[in-house]
């Protein structure tokens, strides 16, 4: 059975989505340049920006991550649809 979820959710992904990008190119980029501390500094803001993103979007539709990286509401809710690959 299929979650239905308010446009908010999705646009909050879409923002989360777009913020990985950029952790993930900041941080090949880093690899090689890892002395560039503006590159640094942008990684450290977004990843400050992707911690609050995840806050917002799993205090209203539950947990993204398993294994200890999101926390679970009671009853327990990563079985909750739908699931980030889902969306």
């Amino acid at each position: 059975m299929s979650k239905q979820l308010p446009p908010e959710f999705y646009e909050l992904m879409e923002q989360l989505q777009a913020v990985d990008f950029v952790l993930v190119e900041l941080s090949l980029y880093l690899n090689t340049h890892n002395n560039d501390l503006e590159a640094i500094n942008q990684f450290n803001h977004y990843a400050k920006e992707r911690k609050k993103l995840r806050k917002a979007v799993e205090s209203v539709y539950g947990p993204l991550m398993q294994f200890g990286h999101s926390y679970s509401g009671q009853p327990w809710n990563w079985d909750d649809a739908p699931w980030p690959w889902q969306v």
